[in-house]
């Protein structure tokens, strides 16, 4: 069955323009060109989803979106806000309305089209699985978050070894790591470095207070080639105090985060050596390859730490495994063979 979208913008040619653009997509459009009118038409036709620009005659998209939420029949619709107002203040409110997503003028077309079919998406889903309907919007307000970064943030790109953040610095940003690796460490009164976390793709690092100014409790380097995207920690907070669902899923991703800290913990005081390098060789092979045979490309001394044993001892257990064919030693990098042989080390 045709979807059908609703299109609220007062300028005509961009009207007819998206119009086309989303009927050659697949869609049924109706447009309306002033925000009241769009409200009539919204209340009455019960769109699938809905376009609508901020800055409009009678009633701006905000107004719309408001009025929209005080209806049963209406407050359901997914609602995408299509706007040339694209700093910071503006895409928080529509965030924290409620809103499912946030577009800027001038648009890509592909990103258009995938922002209304991510949403479609949604709502189907949310209709398949009516008993657990928190967690869906949860989990699509962390993706919803990690879109934001993406598309507002400041892009970085640090090379090997090159440093993300230094311990005792003011905490100004909040990065979500986009690709690569990165190590979170402390140093000890020698210089040794304690790894205390490896971050991975998606992962959020940077964060460590709800206060606005804190300081950088550890030190934050490029495991390999990684690209980041960085908002200042203001922002990021005060998006997590206006919006609660945004807030219970990421209290949830740290508790998780804790969680598996822990159990590596664990793994670090009571496990033998060999279960150890075992255990982190996993651990990377999570975070950084996929396929039958991954290729881990990280140095012995940050497996080391990781696993909480010295490099030397490191080094004889990957001499270990690599008599039982379990592994295999490339130069600098070790490539796994039996995936299920590691895991079953003990």
């Amino acid at each position: 069955m045709e979807k059908v979208i609703l299109l609220i913008e007062d300028d005509i040619v961009l009207a007819e323009n998206t119009k086309e653009l989303l009927e050659l997509s697949g869609y049924g459009v109706i447009t309306s060109h002033d925000g009241k009118s769009g409200f009539q038409k919204a209340f009455k036709e019960e769109p699938d989803l809905i376009i609508s620009d901020i800055m409009m005659p009678q009633w701006d998209g905000y107004q719309v979106y408001e009025e929209l939420q005080k209806h049963q029949k209406t407050s359901k619709i997914p609602f995408i806000f299509l706007s040339a107002r694209s700093n910071l203040c503006d895409i928080r409110k529509g965030m924290n309305m409620g809103a499912e997503d946030y577009i800027p003028k001038p648009f890509d077309e592909r990103d258009l089209i995938v922002a209304v079919e991510k949403r479609l998406e949604k709502k189907d889903l949310q209709l398949k699985n009516r008993t657990e309907p928190s967690q869906i919007i949860r989990q699509d307000q962390l993706e919803h978050l990690k879109n934001f970064f993406r598309t507002y943030g400041e892009q970085l790109e640090a090379e090997k070894d090159e440093e993300i953040f230094l311990e005792g610095r003011t905490a100004s940003s909040i990065y979500l790591l986009e690709y690569g690796l990165i190590k979170t460490f402390e140093l000890d009164e020698w210089g040794k470095e304690l790894i205390t976390d490896i971050s991975q793709k998606g992962d959020f690092i940077g964060f460590y207070s709800f206060k606005t100014q804190s300081i950088f409790p550890e030190n934050a380097t490029a495991l390999e080639r990684s690209i980041l995207f960085r908002i200042s920690h203001h922002d990021f907070v005060e998006m997590l105090k206006q919006n609660q669902e945004l807030t219970l899923e990421f209290a949830e991703l740290l508790s998780n985060h804790l969680i598996n800290l822990k159990t590596h913990l664990l793994e670090m005081a009571y496990g033998s050596v060999l279960k150890k390098t075992a255990s982190t060789l996993l651990e990377f092979v999570k975070k950084s390859n996929s396929g039958l045979q991954p290729l881990l490309k990280v140095s012995r001394g940050d497996m080391a730490s990781v696993a909480g044993i010295s490099t030397e001892s490191f080094i004889r257990s990957l001499s270990s495994l690599k008599t039982d064919g379990i592994i295999d030693i490339i130069g600098r990098n070790i490539r796994i063979l039996d995936l299920q042989k590691l895991r079953n080390i003990h």
